[in-house]
Formats: C-alpha cells, sequence, structure tokens
C-alpha cells in the first residue's frame, strides 16, 4: 500500500498536541482575529459563524460553531440553538445553490470517541454528497480528490449566503 503522508493533519490527531488544543481553540480563536478570508469564515450571525472546513471532504463542506465555547448541544441556550438551525437552513439553501448535490450528510460529533476532532467547541459539520462522489481513490489510495480550491468554495458560498440572508423570507416557503 502506498501513503501520501500529511505531516501538517498531525496536529489534529496526535496526542502530544491536545494540551495544546485545550489550551488554544480555532474555533474562538478565529472570530476574534477578524480575519474572515483567511480564517475562512464565510458568514457571521449573532451566536454562531459559518466557516469552511480546511480539510474537506467534498467541496462546499462547512462547519456551523457557536461563537460560545461549550462542548456539547445540551448546553447551548435557545437563542443558539435557534441561530445554529437558522445557518443551517440557509447554509443548505446555498450549498443547492452553488453546487446542486444530491444529498447532505449533517453531523455532530460530540467526544472524542464520535469523531470530534476539536470536542472541546462542538461544531455542526454540513457536507454535501453527491450521486458516485465516492470513487476509487480514497479506496485504493487513501487519497481524497477535491475538484475546486478553498478560496474558490469561499467567495462561492459567501455571495450565495448573502443573497440568501438578503431575501431571507424566500426560505420561509
Amino acid at each position: 500500500m502506498d501513503f501520501l503522508w500529511a505531516p501538517w493533519r498531525s496536529k489534529y490527531v496526535s496526542d502530544s498536541s491536545k494540551s495544546k488544543r485545550e489550551e488554544k481553540c480555532i474555533f474562538c480563536e478565529f472570530p476574534e482575529q477578524n480575519d474572515d478570508e483567511r480564517n475562512l469564515i464565510v458568514y457571521r450571525s449573532k451566536y454562531a459563524y459559518i466557516i469552511l472546513n480546511r480539510f474537506p471532504y467534498n467541496p462546499g463542506h462547512v462547519m456551523i460553531v457557536p461563537y460560545r465555547h461549550i462542548s456539547s448541544v445540551e448546553l447551548l441556550e435557545d437563542s443558539e440553538a435557534q441561530d445554529i438551525f437558522r445557518l443551517i437552513k440557509i447554509t443548505l439553501a446555498a450549498i443547492r445553490k452553488v453546487y446542486s448535490p444530491d444529498g447532505f450528510n449533517i453531523g455532530i460529533n460530540i467526544g472524542r470517541t464520535a469523531g470530534a476532532g476539536i470536542e472541546a467547541h462542538v461544531h455542526v459539520h454540513i457536507v454535501p454528497r453527491w450521486n458516485g462522489d465516492a470513487n476509487f481513490m480514497p479506496v485504493l489510495s487513501n487519497t481524497k480528490v477535491l475538484p475546486e480550491g478553498l478560496e474558490t468554495t469561499y467567495v462561492k458560498l459567501k455571495k450565495a449566503i448573502e443573497d440568501i440572508i438578503n431575501n431571507e423570507d424566500s426560505l420561509d416557503h
């Protein structure tokens, strides 16, 4: 079996970096830096924001993150939960408009055992899916092929989300 090494990802999975991850939370730091394009923050709402996944499973893979540093959904205030669900609706509409996927995976991994890469700060993944989007590359070579750069995805989704926000009443129909 051949391996494609991605050592820059080791900081997300190694136990030796666990204390650093707990000290510094990127989901808390990125909004404070006010550099949304560099940090891939596509949209900011009152209680949460939409950010592109820097290591996407598919083009358009985003996360919706509350500003408040909490580890699980039941700790959300009702206003935060409502805002997150509103952003899920907006994001689905934007991804449909830009990419026309056949379906979506929407998930929240709570705790390391459940697959949370950043377990101390809850977040919602939205991954667009297409019929046949799984090909031989991940199976045979453990390599994911992405047809679009993050910069392009950022521009497309940011514009689509802004258009939807400006016409938000259309989501209710």
